[in-house]
Order: structure tokens, then C-alpha cells, then sequence
């Protein structure tokens, strides 16, 4: 069968969930061909002789992009099977079907995509069966020069991507995983994830992201892999992204990331207060992630601290002391500074409509936006579309984070701004691409 996979964007990275899927279709024999429009055209040729059409949707962003592209697929190949997958796929079933998407599939999707592509696949949107997986094939992708760099004192660095397990064992309300995986965590064989970080190595990538929603779900798998990476390249670094409290749990791997290479670990902590930490069931504390700076900065591993500042219960008072911990802790550097106007994404299926409180200031679901709007205190919202769109000319004219801090800060009215230093950004790596939904 002729098969193409498409995304449209995966962050700034090259998509393991094209190369995967692609290594278990070719090596069945179909004949496959890769898009991530993203950096690239749709191979107009290929996907109007597919008989198979799979596009890849693991974000929000990236399925708002498909709802603009997959129109005009579908009108260049009205003949072929459309299949939606990953995590936003089934979350979006009702909007996929009525557009035409003929297969959606969830959580584990290469074996549903094989058996698809061969005529057998079964009920069912998600997944979750224990998988072999097989080495992803990266042919036919664009070089990693295409994608997100990593910038170090040294000087920028390519970048790989793969991952090391999916789902997680943690039921955060706000988090898209949570309705799909239900507290499941599945891992990718230890040998398919260093022969994949291998050619990634030799296609010239000198840090590896682990796009793993916690690394820590399972440590000895995740150690075991960076120790023998480390043996082989001790060159290459990486970065990990593990919750606040497996940080504490396990305090005494922090040394070994730092001796195998990591240069940095990203952490949702999403807020300063511990009230909507408990009602986005995060798991740990304002304490908690004050201990975990501790103990991360003892370690000299840089944090990079992921926040979820607007809510239904933010006020002006709230933001304002939000960003006055973080200029007293130093982090204001540290925090890309998209992360100062994220408001929190309500998508279909999502735990957050668990709690009475939201139902009551949620508006009907918006098919345009994938997600049910809500609206807090008209300040409070007139000053996140404010930070938003100064973020945005401020980025696009890269300015220092710690200048367009200085101005969200104005903008929040926070008073004088204290006299302390500012880290350089250029001292703290970071990845061209910062992390969002």
C-alpha cells in the first residue's frame, strides 16, 4: 500500500511519531512516504497516489494546522482512507468524523497503523497494548539543520529527538495524557532508543531531547539509557523532562544526570499557589518546588520551569506576586518568556471538566479553537492578550528574555522593580524552540 504520514508541527523537533511509524510500514513492505510540513511542502505527487493518509496530531497547535491543510488533501485525494493519530486524536473524535477522518487512533498507534495500512485493524480508537518497537526510519525527513537548536556559552548545538516511554503514571488535570493513557506508562525498548539516538548522532546531532512526558516514570529505564549513551558519545548532551516530585523522590539520581551529560531538566510546575496546584492535581507543593530548586541548583543542573500563570483563578495580585518570586529566585531568565501569558486549554475530554467550578465558567465547546472558552476577570484577561502580543514583537525582534521580562512586568503594574541580577541567558542552555501546548 502507498502510505503518507504528515504533521504539522511537533515543536521545533524532527517527528519521532512520523519516523516511528514509518520503520514498522516499510519494513511490512508498503511503500511510505514522510512530511512534516512544518519545514517542508506536501509532496503534492505522493499524497495524491496515497491510498493511505495519516496525519500525526500529538498538540493542540498541531491540530488546529491540520484543520487548515487537511482540507485541501482531501480534495486532491478524495479516494484515499484518512486516518488521524495521536494524543489529540481521539480527544477530537466527534470534530475528526464530521470532517471526513475515517480512522482515529490514540495512545500506542503503530501496530493500529500497520494493521490498518494491511486491511486489519481492529475496534477501538486507543491503544494501550505493550508494543516491540522498531528502530524509527528518519528517511525522507528534512536534516536536523531544519529544526530547533540547542544554544550553549560553546555555541549552538543540532539537536535530536526520541522517546524513551509514553503516557505517565500521574493524573493531572489540566494535562492532555491523563484521558488517553489513564495512568498507564509505556516504555520503548532501551536498544530501539540508542540505535535511534545513534543515527541521529551521525546525521551530525550533538544534544538529545527526550520527548518523554516524565522521565522519571520509570528512573531505572531512563538511567540505564543516558549512562550508555554518555559511554558512547560523552560528548552529546541532553535534556529531560521530569515532574517536581519525582525530583525529590529521586534526588539521588541528580548526580548522575549531571555526570551523563544533562543539561538541563524541564519541570511543569505550573504555579506558585498551592490551591490551584491541588485543583490542577499537580502532586506537589509551593514548598515542594522551592526544595526541588534547592536541590537542583546543589546539583548545578539548570531547572527550566514550565507555568500555567492564567487560570480562572488568577488576579492582578496573583500575577503580580508571581512574578516577584520569580525575580527573587533568580528564575526570570530561566522562564521562556511565552510561559508569562499561557492561559489555561480546556480541550475536549479533558479532566479539567471534572471540577463543578469550571463547568460553571466554561462557555460551549469552540470548534474553531478545539477547546471550551472561558473568561476571568476582564483585567486579568485585557492583561494576558497584552503579554501575549508584546512576547510575540519582542521575540520576533529577539530581544533578551530578561528585558521582555522587564516589560511583562511593567505591564503588570508589579512596582519597582527590585534591584538584583538578572542571569544571562546566554549561561542557562535553552532550546530555539521553546515549550508550549
Amino acid at each position: 500500500m502507498r502510505v503518507a504520514l504528515l504533521a504539522t508541527y511537533e515543536l521545533g523537533r524532527q517527528p519521532f511519531g512520523l519516523a516511528s511509524p514509518a520503520a514498522w510500514l516499510r519494513a511490512a513492505g508498503h511503500h511510505v512516504t514522510v512530511a512534516d510540513l512544518a519545514c517542508s511542502p506536501i509532496p503534492w505527487p505522493e499524497v495524491e497516489q496515497a491510498e493511505l493518509i495519516a496525519f500525526h496530531i500529538p498538540m493542540h497547535t498541531a491540530t488546529r494546522l491540520f484543520l487548515r491543510v487537511v482540507e485541501r488533501v482531501q480534495r486532491a485525494n478524495p479516494w484515499a482512507h484518512f486516518c488521524a493519530y495521536g494524543l489529540y486524536a481521539p480527544l477530537n473524535a466527534p470534530m475528526l468524523r464530521r470532517i471526513g477522518v475515517h480512522s482515529i487512533l490514540g495512545g500506542e498507534f503503530e501496530q493500529r497503523l500497520l494493521e490498518l495500512a494491511s486491511g486489519a485493524c481492529g475496534d477501538g480508537m486507543v491503544s494501550l497494548e505493550r508494543q516491540k518497537f522498531q528502530v524509527p526510519d528518519r528517511t525522507g525527513l528534512p536534516p536536523l539543520e531544519a529544526y530547533a537548536q540547542l544554544m550553549t556559552e560553546g555555541g549552538p548545538r543540532l539537536v535530536g529527538y526520541t522517546e524513551s516511554s509514553r503516557g505517565c503514571l500521574h493524573f493531572c488535570r489540566h494535562c492532555p495524557i491523563t484521558p488517553v493513557y489513564r495512568g498507564a506508562f509505556r516504555v520503548v525498548q532501551r536498544d530501539v532508543v540508542l540505535e535511534d539516538i545513534r543515527g541521529q548522532i551521525d546525521a551530525g546531532a550533538r544534544h538529545i531531547t527526550f520527548g518523554d512526558p516524565d522521565f522519571f516514570n520509570g528512573p531505572a529505564h531512563g538511567i540505564q539509557i543516558v549512562e550508555e549513551m554518555h559511554r558512547h558519545w560523552p560528548e552529546v548532551s541532553y535534556d529531560v523532562t521530569i515532574k517536581i516530585e519525582h525530583l525529590l523522590r529521586r534526588r539521588e539520581l541528580l548526580p548522575v544526570l549531571v555526570a551523563t551529560g544533562c543539561a538541563f531538566v524541564t519541570s511543569a510546575v505550573e504555579s506558585m499557589e498551592d490551591t490551584v496546584l491541588e485543583r490542577l492535581r499537580k502532586g506537589h507543593t509551593r514548598a515542594d518546588f522551592l526544595e526541588a530548586l534547592r536541590l537542583m541548583r546543589s546539583a548545578d543542573l539548570p531547572l527550566s520551569p514550565t507555568f500555567l500563570p492564567f487560570t480562572p483563578w488568577t488576579t492582578l495580585g496573583s500575577y503580580r506576586q508571581f512574578l516577584q518570586e520569580l525575580a527573587g529566585l533568580g528564575l526570570a531568565g530561566q522562564v521562556p518568556s511565552i510561559q508569562f501569558g499561557i492561559r489555561l486549554l480546556i480541550p475536549a475530554g479533558s479532566a479539567m471538566l471534572e471540577l463543578p467550578e469550571i463547568r460553571a465558567c466554561i462557555e460551549p465547546f469552540d470548534p474553531r479553537g478545539l477547546c471550551y472558552p472561558w473568561h476571568g476577570a476582564p483585567e486579568v484577561d485585557a492583561l494576558c492578550v497584552s503579554i501575549q502580543e508584546t512576547v510575540k514583537r519582542a521575540e520576533r525582534k529577539k530581544e533578551p528574555r530578561e528585558q521582555i521580562f522587564r516589560r511583562i512586568w511593567d505591564l503588570a503594574g508589579a512596582g519597582a522593580f527590585p534591584d538584583i541580577p538578572l542571569a544571562d541567558r546566554a549561561t542557562i542552555p535553552y532550546l530555539t524552540e521553546p515549550w508550549y501546548c
